[in-house]
């Protein structure tokens, strides 16, 4: 072993750098690790299932309010000397010294960069190192070496075989701050850690990030596929640790689950136990639901035969005949590299009208039939999204309706797709998009009303389904039109997102004017006054001065008479839920939608009696709030 290398001896468990500790001045890393100017701190990682201590991270700290006292100019420092690879390993020994001496059952991860932990093993081997650590009173199989600086890869393959080798000696593999711009997924399939640590940029407000909690959750696939752990980094709000914990990833470490101290903690933080151990779900960020691109691939496309420029109008006639179903022909011309462009759609019918005029066959049969094609196809890419075809509905031009559409694969001919295939697939399109986001108000639709609901039955806990209408509505549609209507209906979603507790409750919008709000704030009801009272203020301010005046309009009911309707309210059915009462979504928004209609018969906020409510409800006074609205005290 050279001079300047550390030399780990087992009888002494000491490493030692004979030619830099001895040469360097009084202020060097050198000095300091010398001197004993580096100290050893614990940061808890909490298993997040159990809200108990699984593991401590050990960071390396400089003396206090020093400028080398966090590990970032410690490292750079270590560079400058050309101790990098020293001050590696004293880390590692002062960390693994302080841990035997604290003789604490948990596991200890520690930081070392992948060329280090390759040097190390070449230099000493795996057995060596596990003995190493058993001298030092620490179990191997309580060790996880945390795997950084992963763009300093050289070897992968290499890098894969000391993984293994490491683990036959039940010393614990893990990749830290995946996803921070260095990270590979090859390093992790080659390396097969026993565990992932996230960084902390994805845990940093996920709970208003769908993008964050879709990369997560695809994370928790990948390390399902490779039995892999994940470890959450960077929690620091209690927001934070809800969705992380409810997406089901295994561990945390931040803040708010233990900051770094010299001493290990015994149990997480008080606030962070209370949110791991509340049975209450995340509200999770909803994603602005997206059509899959490409939809048009999935219509059925017409590969119908092909007309050219010289093709006469006696030939298309024939062709038409001999194809009945055709609603067009496209007109085509060789690119020159083996394929067809398209320069015109010939429509049947307007070509038929021609062709069956008086004496045109005669005089027009043998002439080109491009004099009666559409000369400006609309052409369609076979990878364009159906939602940018929108524009073909809403044009001016109305042959295109007509005509269809000429279908094309890097500007070559396919076939043909018609105008009732786009209007089919573009309404299915938006109304599968409804269903996951309302167009309206851009509130959750109905399948994430179901997940959410579904989540909450799953956890056990209780909560409030309302169900929320408004009473009165069609004749103020009816009398002011739409557009005032819309506006009655965003007043609603504002008034029931503005009530509602973001991190705790979940509103959605069922459709029309009906809207959900999934409660797991406890004072639900009260909320749902305020919502009832406000909405009654305020929809006033949207009816004509003659309507504020007359508390009302004129406007025919549903069986077609004209009579007098007064100023819409909202109704607000509820449904109280405990853990085991429904197992079923589907089964408890029928249930809602039942409170709802007896919310409207009698005014203002009703609660079901059901199995759960019944015996309170029997025990309490029915009472008026105060616009009257008959509930339950």
């Amino acid at each position: 072993m050279r001079a300047g290398q550390y030399e780990w001896v087992i009888d002494q468990v000491h490493l030692y750098v004979p030619d830099a500790l001895t040469r360097d001045s009084a202020g060097s890393l050198a000095a300091l690790m010398r001197q004993g100017g580096l100290h050893a701190v614990f940061q808890p990682i909490v298993d997040l299932k159990s809200a108990t201590v699984h593991a401590h991270e050990a960071l390396i700290r400089g003396p206090e309010h020093s400028p080398l006292h966090r590990p970032e100019a410690l490292l750079r420092l270590a560079q400058e000397e050309g101790l990098l690879y020293e001050f590696e390993l004293f880390c590692l020994q002062l960390s693994l010294r302080r841990w035997g001496k604290l003789r604490q059952p948990g596991r200890l991860f520690l930081n070392i960069s992948a060329n280090a932990l390759s040097r190390l093993v070449d230099v000493g081997g795996t057995a060596l190192l596990a003995q190493g650590i058993r001298n030092l009173q620490v179990s191997p199989r309580k060790v996880v070496l945390e795997i950084t600086e992963h763009e300093r890869v050289d070897d992968m393959d290499a890098l894969g075989e000391v993984s293994r080798t490491l683990q036959s000696e039940g010393l614990a593999l893990a990749l830290d701050d995946f996803g921070d711009g260095r990270s590979s997924l090859r390093l992790w399939s080659q390396l097969k850690p026993d565990i992932v640590k996230i960084d902390k940029y994805f845990s940093h407000d996920i709970h208003r990030s769908a993008d964050r909690l879709k990369t997560l959750q695809a994370l928790l696939q990948i390390a399902d596929v490779f039995g892999t752990s994940l470890v959450a980094e960077g929690i620091e709000h209690e927001a934070e640790l809800r969705v992380i914990r409810d997406l089901g990833i295994a561990y945390g470490q931040g803040w708010l689950l233990g900051r770094p101290g010299t001493e290990v903690r015994a149990e997480p933080p008080r606030e962070a136990t209370s949110v791991l151990l509340d049975n209450r779900v995340a509200v999770l960020p909803e994603q602005r639901y997206v059509a899959q691109r490409g939809q048009l691939r999935h219509l059925s496309i017409i590969h119908a035969p092909t007309l050219t420029p010289g093709t006469s109008n006696d030939e298309a006639a024939a062709m038409f005949h001999a194809h009945p179903g055709l609603h067009a022909m496209a007109v085509v011309e060789p690119d020159g590299g083996g394929g067809e462009r398209p320069v015109a759609i010939l429509n049947r019918q307007q070509f038929m009208d021609h062709y069956a005029t008086l004496y045109f066959r005669e005089i027009h049969g043998r002439k080109s039939c491009i004099k009666h094609a559409n000369r400006e196809p609309r052409l369609i890419e076979r990878n364009f999204d159906i939602e940018e075809l929108v524009g073909i509905l809403t044009s001016q031009d109305q042959r295109y309706l007509n005509d269809g559409f000429i279908v094309t694969e890097n500007g070559r001919y396919v076939g043909l797709g018609t105008g009732d295939q786009l209007v089919r697939s573009v309404t299915e399109l938006r109304l599968e998009a409804a269903r996951h986001a309302n167009p309206l108000t851009s509130l959750p639709g109905n399948i994430p009303i179901s997940l959410h609901m579904q989540r909450l039955l799953d956890s056990g806990g209780a909560f409030t389904v309302c169900y929320l209408d408004l009473d009165n509505f069609k004749p103020y549609n009816d009398h002011y039109g739409y557009w005032r209507g819309d506006e009655m209906i965003r007043l609603l979603a504002r008034l029931a997102a503005a009530h509602s507790d973001p991190q705790r409750d979940f509103v959605g919008h069922v459709g029309g004017d009906d809207f959900m709000i999934l409660f797991q704030s406890e004072d639900w009801r009260a909320r749902c006054e305020r919502i009832i009272a406000t909405f009654a203020r305020q929809a006033r301010d949207l009816y004509d001065e003659e309507g504020r005046a007359r508390g009302g309009v004129e406007a025919e009911d549903r069986q077609g008479v004209r009579r007098f309707f007064p100023c819409t309210t909202v109704s607000i059915g509820a449904v109280r839920v405990a853990g085991g009462d429904y197992h079923d979504a589907e089964e408890l928004a029928t249930k809602a939608s039942l409170s709802k209609h007896e919310a409207k018969l009698a005014g203002g906020l009703h609660v079901m009696a059901d199995d759960l409510a019944a015996t309170a409800a029997a025990e309490r006074p029915t009472v008026h709030t105060s616009l009257g609205a008959r509930a339950d005290a």
